[in-house]
């Protein structure tokens, strides 16, 4: 009885089929980007560099960089501090009610950014009253926009970490726990070491998420020129009052800013980790 011949026995007539294929993917795929550059293109296009330049001579606008800096710096820092065990926990071991620690822990992704700030701005109304100080220092005020971005970016950051033990063998852990190490030992001398790659890229997506925040921000810190006012908050500010080119000109830093920190996250991190 004759055989069928597989089909990687006929190499041409197979990439002859598959170009309709691979052209079909490729206009879909090129098209989405394409959008993208349209979109940064048009913003380079409607303002002028003398314009971009006086959008720094502000002082409201160079206060909301500074503090975008340091906010966004922070949050990742945070994130990073949770979810690192987090993420290794939820990799390495299974326990009873672990699926629904795990919907919990996607919560801030899926919520709509505006419910997160409401509900942080509720919860800190349930502070007691002999804490009222403490409330007062955090609602509308510096912290709350870091707490804000935390709430978010540490999610993605869980994620991205989970994704990183997931990859790294378990068995050279179980080897150095044969060899006399106790847990806290073996994570840091072995796991640790071997997770730098998705550290760099949990804490960099963690901190140009926290970069893109506003709803949260602006219900729970507020908006308050040079006071709670970041980047994101400051386009909508300068909106607000019909100054189109200044808005224009700082989503132009906070997209410079972002490619900075996708460069450097696909660079020193992990391309392979779905945030």
């Amino acid at each position: 009885m004759s055989q069928i011949a597989p089909r990687e026995a006929f190499p041409e007539h197979r990439a002859r089929t598959d170009v309709p294929f691979f052209l079909l993917m490729g206009l879909i795929g090129a098209f989405y980007v394409g959008c993208i550059l349209l979109m940064l293109l048009a913003d380079l296009a409607y303002t002028s560099p003398g314009e971009f330049l006086g959008a720094f001579a502000k002082p409201e606008i160079r206060y909301s960089l500074r503090l975008t800096m340091v906010s966004c710096t922070m949050s990742a820092i945070l994130s990073l501090v949770f979810a690192i065990p987090i993420g290794y926990l939820m990799s390495r071991y299974r326990f009873r009610g672990r699926n629904l620690v795990d919907a919990i822990l996607d919560i801030p992704i899926v919520l709509p950014p505006l419910v997160i700030g409401l509900s942080l701005l509720i919860l800190f109304q349930y502070v007691p009253a002999r804490f009222t100080a403490f409330r007062e220092a955090i609602v509308y005020q510096v912290p709350a926009v870091v707490i804000a971005q935390f709430m978010v970016a540490c999610a993605f950051a869980v994620r991205t970490m989970r994704a990183t033990f997931d990859q790294i063998d378990s068995r050279r852990e179980q080897v150095a726990l044969t060899l006399g190490c106790s847990r806290s030992q073996a994570f840091g001398l072995v796991v640790l070491p071997e997770a730098w790659r998705g550290i760099v890229t949990s804490g960099t997506l963690a901190w140009a998420r926290a970069l893109g925040e506003f709803g949260p921000l602006l219900i729970f810190a507020g908006a308050t020129r040079r006071k709670t006012e970041v980047l994101s908050t400051t386009v909508f500010l300068e909106l607000s009052i019909g100054n189109l080119e200044a808005a224009v000109a700082v989503s132009l830093i906070m997209v410079a800013s972002a490619v900075i920190v996708l460069i450097v996250a696909r660079t020193w991190g992990t391309r392979a980790l779905d945030p």
